[in-house]
């Protein structure tokens, strides 16, 4: 925002404008405090026009008298009552003090997050462990384990499938790797027992087969741990090794020369083996442990390919009793997921995590931006502490950084997209103290070792997502700080009115096994891992059937073969999100990817594109249909470029096959499998710093096209007909008010379903009142199913939303009727529409469903 003169004590740019939750701006004096709070005009310099014109009328006050009415009006809170809270928390820190009193954010709540007491298990000497394994437990001071460890292990050692549920660095790796070491190592005594004596001539490594596979989300956290495991293996002359697509050919040839008893990797690396029949394939013969760790990672498209491919695994090896443990942080549904996505019954441990004291506190903005206020948090706390900052986007990470880097910050961007070499150097860097704050997407919320954490600040995440963020600091005892910063969108305002919603409102992870496009390309590829016989087909004859009919398959002589020529299908087929990839280029050189259809939005001709906390313009997309040569040719940009760019889309969906129904108060919905054709008919600029949503617009000659199957649900919603016979746009008023129930019900609901919102899209037809809302990935991944179970508490939801907000705009604000993923750049919305129809559906006004293939022209 901009500054100008202040009237009252003449100094130049001391007159700072922020804008309130409301839409309203503050105009307020950094040194005599004069301040007036006025609706928002044409522009920010017609606003100020409007403030001198008060200000010489004698209407503008001092802040300290303006606090009484925001105070009134719950924009801030009192002295008094932030006295009260930091009593109650018995929090005493000048730091949390100076922050909470700022007089610019509302205090929703503070709390002492205090040491974990974790109960404690048995001596060592009686546990069923190896002296070897006693002795290293010792050599670190270690005379018992923590109970959840103990009994880990116990089940472990029993064969049993176990699922291990504890917070970061609460000792998950003990509890898995000491029993499997434990295992190994028995199995090697009784093979050496066994065997005749090598002789000098005779390389003992050349019956040694892969006994487990432990797998990570990340080749980073994979390299991370493996020094950690090897602690304790090398002693018992069990060797751990590595294996990924990092390895350059002589490390692979080593590694298939003197093969480990255990190796680390990623279902990546997994799948491409498997579907090569490599050598790696073989070693794996005799496989009896695969450890899934950070298995809360494997959701939506992820999880459903990693279902399959720990099927493919299982039908190749000999031992068909492979053992089974994951670990992951804290997940409510856990049982259900993880019996889903290993097709067996789960055994589950949970355990607590250890760390100092966190002071933590939740603020809302009311009087400043969401990104106002994280960077006031950071450049206070980076005085004295080291700092990481979690965004949900790439876009958020980056523009964190690019705004701080000009303010003289010493801080990195961690995200995906980056290459693992940039990652590896700000991790180091933050370890060294060469930077004091990494800005981050979920990339750290696993266990990545980057040194010494005093404060986290994240943006709204479920609960037990943020609780796993928040671990990260304080790991050493010393006292620590966190910070959740509520946002500009509807679910942050219903937590500030519902704060105890939120520490209920927990992630729930999902897959959807039966997504189309997952299945016919894994179970290709299971066909090209080993084909299928006539006995094993029966769970998979439909889409053997379908296989069959594109001539990917050949059934003969009893089995399903895959067609040779066919493999290609399957070479560019990527496990972590159905899309071909979109190489960026920056002077011939790749130095990211993006996915499509996402690519799509992001990276179009003249989008402006972050990266690494610079900015680029794409010069160039070529989509190659028939090669798959997929580019963006960019070129940087000046760092002082006012500008960043969103696309303007649209969606129309056609609905294929409808696979379940029900009632929700008087409206019907259905599930369905959904074809969604979407443009991209321009973009907006919009400006830096500013919180304007409707930018200037610019419009292609020839719109970007991409369809794509997916899975939604379809609903109609009722009339507002009180509203309409008040205003005289109708038809505007009507589209605009099923506009912003869509907006809302998606953006409100985003915590019920776990955030899952991230991967929803939604399009409202027209004046229809049909809606749909669907998974935004290519065949579906689970969430709009979770909205789909979860819709009646969204509608209640998303009603409060809407009527607990203050603004008084036609068109709603942020906080309740706009979304920051609106292809409209969040025009055409009605707030009191949206609430008259919300009203109708909770008071059960029944609603017939159209035929979606003659509907109207979409609003996104």
């Amino acid at each position: 925002m901009k500054k100008y003169r202040c009237p009252n004590c003449i100094s130049l740019n001391s007159l700072k404008v922020n804008r309130i939750l409301d839409g309203r701006l503050l105009f307020i004096c950094e040194k005599c405090h004069v301040c007036s709070v006025l609706p928002f005009y044409n522009n920010i310099d017609e606003t100020y026009l409007e403030f001198l014109n008060r200000f010489d009328k004698g209407y503008v006050t001092v802040f300290e008298d303006l606090k009484i009415i925001l105070e009134k009006e719950k924009l801030v809170r009192s002295k008094k009552e932030i006295k009260k809270m930091i009593e109650k928390s018995k929090i005493n820190n000048n730091l949390i003090n100076e922050i909470l009193f700022s007089d610019l954010d509302y205090v929703v709540d503070i709390i002492k997050l205090e040491e974990s007491k974790i109960a404690v298990g048995k001596e060592l000497e009686e546990l069923p462990l190896d002296d070897i394994i006693l002795s290293q437990l010792k050599s670190r001071n270690i005379s018992t384990l923590y109970r959840f460890q103990e009994e880990a292990m116990l089940n472990i050692l029993r064969d049993k499938n176990t699922v291990i549920i504890a917070p970061t660095a609460s000792g998950k790796t003990e509890a898995f790797c000491l029993p499997i070491l434990q295992k190994i190592y028995d199995l090697k005594k009784q093979l050496n027992s066994k065997i005749v004596k090598f002789s000098h001539n005779q390389n003992k490594f050349a019956t040694r087969q892969i006994k487990a596979v432990f797998i990570y989300p990340t080749k980073a956290l994979a390299r991370d741990q493996l020094s950690k495991i090897m602690e304790y293996s090398n002693k018992m002359d069990i060797v751990v090794k590595i294996f990924d697509g990092d390895l350059n050919s002589n490390e692979k040839q080593n590694f298939y020369e003197f093969p480990p008893d255990i190796v680390l990797t990623n279902f990546d690396s997994l799948h491409y083996h498997l579907l090569n029949n490599t050598k790696l394939i073989k070693l794996l013969n005799a496989l009896e442990f695969l450890v899934v760790d950070e298995v809360h990672s494997y959701t939506g498209i992820f999880g459903s390919n990693i279902h399959y491919i720990i099927k493919r695994l299982e039908r190749i090896i000999n031992n068909k009793k492979l053992q089974l443990i994951a670990c992951s942080a804290t997940l409510p549904n856990v049982k259900e997921f993880c019996d889903l996505l290993f097709s067996r019954d789960m055994e589950i441990v949970n355990g607590v995590g250890k760390k100092g004291n966190t002071n933590f506190a939740i603020l809302y903005p009311s009087l400043r931006s969401n990104k106002s206020l994280v960077s006031e948090l950071i450049k206070k706390i980076t005085k004295n502490h080291k700092t990481l900052v979690f965004s949900n986007s790439h876009l958020s990470a980056e523009l964190i950084a690019f705004t701080l880097s000009k303010q003289g910050i010493k801080i990195g961007v961690h995200r995906a997209g980056l290459p693992p070499k940039n990652r590896k150097v700000v991790e180091n860097s933050f370890k060294n103290g060469m930077i004091d704050v990494i800005s981050s997407t979920p990339t750290l919320e696993l266990g990545i070792d980057i040194g010494d954490v005093d404060a986290v600040i994240s943006n709204l995440v479920p609960i037990n997502r943020l609780l796993q963020r928040l671990g990260r600091a304080a790991r050493k005892g010393q006292e620590g700080f966190a910070f959740l910063t509520l946002g500009n969108d509807p679910i942050s305002q219903y937590y500030k009115n519902h704060p105890a919603d939120y520490f209920i409102d927990e992630e729930i992870p999902y897959i959807d096994p039966f997504n189309p496009i997952v299945m016919e390309n894994q179970i290709l590829a299971m066909c090209f891992d080993r084909p299928i016989s006539k006995h094993e087909s029966k769970d998979y004859l439909e889409t053997l059937t379908k296989l069959e009919r594109k001539e990917l398959v050949i059934f003969s002589n009893g089995k399903y073969i895959p067609n040779s020529k066919k493999y290609d299908v399957l070479k560019n087929y990527n496990i972590r999100g159905i899309g071909n990839e979109v190489d960026i280029l920056l002077n011939g050189k790749i130095i990211g990817n993006r996915n499509l259809p996402y690519a799509l939005e992001e990276l179009h001709n003249d989008a402006i594109y972050f990266l690494s906390g610079r900015r680029y313009k794409v010069k160039k997309l070529i989509l190659d249909e028939k090669t798959e040569r997929n580019f963006a040719d960019i070129d940087e940009l000046p760092i002082n470029y006012p500008y960043y760019t969103k696309s303007i889309m649209e969606e129309y969906p056609q609905v294929i096959e409808i696979f379940e129904e029900k009632e929700i108060y008087g409206i019907k919905l259905k599930y369905c499998s959904l074809n969604i054709y979407k443009k991209v008919l321009g973009y907006s600029n919009i400006e830096i710093g500013k919180e304007i949503n409707q930018g200037k617009k610019v419009f292609f000659n020839e719109p970007i096209t991409y369809n794509y199957t997916t899975k939604g649900f379809i609903f109609r919603v009722p009339s507002p007909l009180e509203i309409l016979k008040m205003v005289q746009e109708k038809e505007k008023v009507e589209v605009s008010g099923y506009h912003a129930t869509e907006h809302v019900l998606i953006e409100g609901s985003s915590m019920l379903t776990g955030g899952a919102s991230q991967d929803i899209g939604g399009i409202s037809l027209g004046d229809t009142g049909m809606i749909v809302i669907h998974d935004g990935s290519i065949g579906g991944n689970g969430a709009s199913k979770s909205l789909f179970d979860k819709f009646d508490l969204a509608i209640n939801r998303a009603h409060s939303i809407l009527i607990e907000c203050p603004c008084e705009n036609d068109d709603g604000c942020p906080r309740c009727t706009y979304s920051y993923r609106c292809g409209n750049n969040n025009e055409y919305l009605h707030k009191k529409a949206a609430i008259e129809v919300l009203t109708r559906i909770i008071n059960r006004e029944k609603t017939v469903l159209l035929d979606l293939n003659s509907f109207q022209q979409a609003l996104i």
